[in-house]
């Protein structure tokens, strides 16, 4: 998608309609930053920069015309994590390699790589994610006082079973307002920002009420400064690179699917295209920039993308407007913005948590009882119960390992019956891999001495070969030749054709002996036996 495609026929009436759509998202993205930056264990203003500084970015270099970026819920496990376990400043770092990453990833354009992750994976570790977030916010919700936060699921629910006496009533009061504006808001008045609202309701119903009886953002982590920080590079060193390296992995990966996924969401919105690398760059420069004015790892934000395009937008500029809009909101409302107790903030990242959580297709799933369920139900399990790293490499493997398995069931050598007793023909049938060239060879190598001369191998149906597959053939030719066999080839397609001549196999083998039609084969072939059975008699 070039540039000027972005912004073509753009005049006046777009850019109303972009005003609009920026202020309108820009509105709903204020809410959320605070909420996500406070579930990733961070201060609440991080996740303000963050909104301001990656949503410009994102919307003047990304490669979708209507993505709007900023914080998300899909970080949070990850955020959280590389906040208890290495701090704040190093996940700063983590982020700007995640960035550099990223870039990279567009550059060699890799964008297309990411759509291939397993849907089963995906539904995992998003539902996985969504338990974690809804869980994370229960202390919250309840106002429970003294817990100590921890990486993992299992330690943080004991944490709050060991304090529920201190469950503060105040605090539900607060909380059950604004789920209530959140879930009944939306259903009367969809164009509303229910979130905004529901903050504003039992923020002012909580400082009118309750003030002072429940925990607030200034209470908890102190004034919101009313403008962003100075810039500042993150410190860097070779041993903090090394040490950051698999967090800044994951973010990335994760990263660049979220902003994927949301760009093809924009795209069946709005009838538009995206470009996928262009889109990993743009995402990784934002990334790059964003920790050096104190901000956290952003994304496409697929809720907001959608409100964006529902809003009216026109170009990138509505994302570009959004952010000035949370700049302006910062600067003019930050000392507010300390009252708003965290209490009513809970219900709005369980509601997230909830639309998160794909529990239909989770349910579809499961219910097939296939090799998917599995891959589902480990991702699912390992990211509640471990993180999400560890559920991500395992339900990669799972499902490389079910792949290969269904692939090699696949594969179909026949045996055809001939005429001719000394002419023996094989058809092969599915990909010749690693998971498969074993059973080839078990299939065609023979067990008894040889009576045929001329071999056969029908190879129409067979789409892919790979280096395990090329061997086995190979063995299969040497065997036959060392007997004195002839092996001839038929139908061979041109990504096999092209290994084989590669590997020297093709030369091997001869060039006169591959023909482009089985029939062609077999009168040459028949041609050849009866030419030597005259001879011989």
């Amino acid at each position: 998608m070039k540039a000027s495609g972005r912004y073509e026929g753009y005049g006046m009436k777009s850019l109303r309609r972009d005003l609009i759509a920026g202020l309108i998202v820009g509105i709903v993205a204020i809410p959320l930053g605070m909420a996500f930056a406070i579930a990733s264990g961070v201060k609440p203003q991080y996740g303000i920069y963050t909104t301001i500084v990656a949503g410009i970015l994102i919307s003047l270099l990304g490669g979708s015309k209507f993505q709007i970026g900023g914080p998300t819920g899909a970080f949070i496990p990850i955020l959280l994590a590389v906040v208890l376990q290495y701090g704040y400043d190093k996940l700063l770092l983590a982020g700007v390699m995640a960035g550099v990453i990223l870039v990279l990833m567009g550059l060699f354009k890799l964008g297309a790589l990411i759509k291939f992750i397993p849907r089963p994976v995906t539904i995992g570790f998003t539902s996985g994610i969504a338990v974690v977030i809804f869980s994370g916010q229960i202390a919250n919700f309840l106002g429970l006082t003294g817990l100590e936060r921890h990486e993992h699921f299992w330690p943080n629910m004991r944490e709050i079973a060991r304090h529920l006496s201190s469950v503060n009533g105040y605090s539900v009061l607060t909380a059950l307002i604004s789920l209530a504006i959140l879930l009944l808001l939306p259903k009367r008045f969809p164009k509303l920002p229910a979130s905004l609202i529901a903050l504003l309701v039992s923020g002012i119903v909580a400082a009118v009420f309750f003030d002072g009886r429940l925990a607030t953002i200034g209470s908890t982590y102190g004034a919101i400064p009313s403008a962003l920080p100075t810039f500042a590079i993150p410190y860097v060193s070779l041993d903090l690179m090394l040490e950051m390296l698999r967090p800044a992995l994951l973010i990335a990966l994760l990263g660049g699917f979220e902003s994927l996924l949301s760009a093809v969401v924009a795209d069946g919105m709005s009838g538009s295209r995206h470009n996928s690398n262009r889109e990993l760059i743009g995402q990784g420069i934002a990334n790059i920039v964003t920790p050096m004015f104190g901000g956290i790892p952003a994304t496409g934000a697929i809720a907001r993308t959608a409100t964006n395009i529902r809003s009216g937008a026109a170009s990138p500029l509505s994302g570009i407007i959004h952010g000035f809009v949370v700049l302006l909101t910062l600067v003019v409302f930050a000392p507010l913005a300390s009252s708003i107790p965290l209490a009513a903030m809970a219900p709005i990242l369980m509601v997230v948590a909830w639309n998160m959580s794909e529990r239909k297709e989770f349910a579809l799933v499961l219910k097939t009882r296939t090799g998917d369920s599995i891959v589902l139900a480990v991702t699912f399990a390992l990211t509640v119960f471990t993180d999400l790293t560890t559920a991500v490499e395992a339900g990669l493997a799972i499902a490389v390992l079910l792949f290969v398995k269904r692939m090699s069931a696949n594969l179909v050598v026949g045996k055809e019956d001939q005429d001719h007793p000394e002419l023996l023909v094989y058809a092969i049938e599915g990909p010749l891999f690693f998971g498969t060239a074993s059973r080839l060879g078990k299939m065609i190598m023979p067990e008894e001495p040889l009576r045929p001369k001329t071999l056969l191998l029908r190879m129409e149906k067979v789409p892919y070969i790979d280096s395990s597959g090329e061997y086995v053939i190979s063995v299969i030719l040497k065997t036959y030749k060392q007997s004195g066999v002839r092996v001839l080839v038929s139908g061979i397609r041109p990504q096999p054709e092209s290994y084989l001549n590669k590997t020297g196999l093709a030369r091997m083998i001869g060039r006169d002996h591959f023909f482009a039609q089985y029939e062609e084969a077999v009168r040459y072939a028949l041609g050849k036996l009866d030419r030597e059975d005259g001879a011989a008699g």
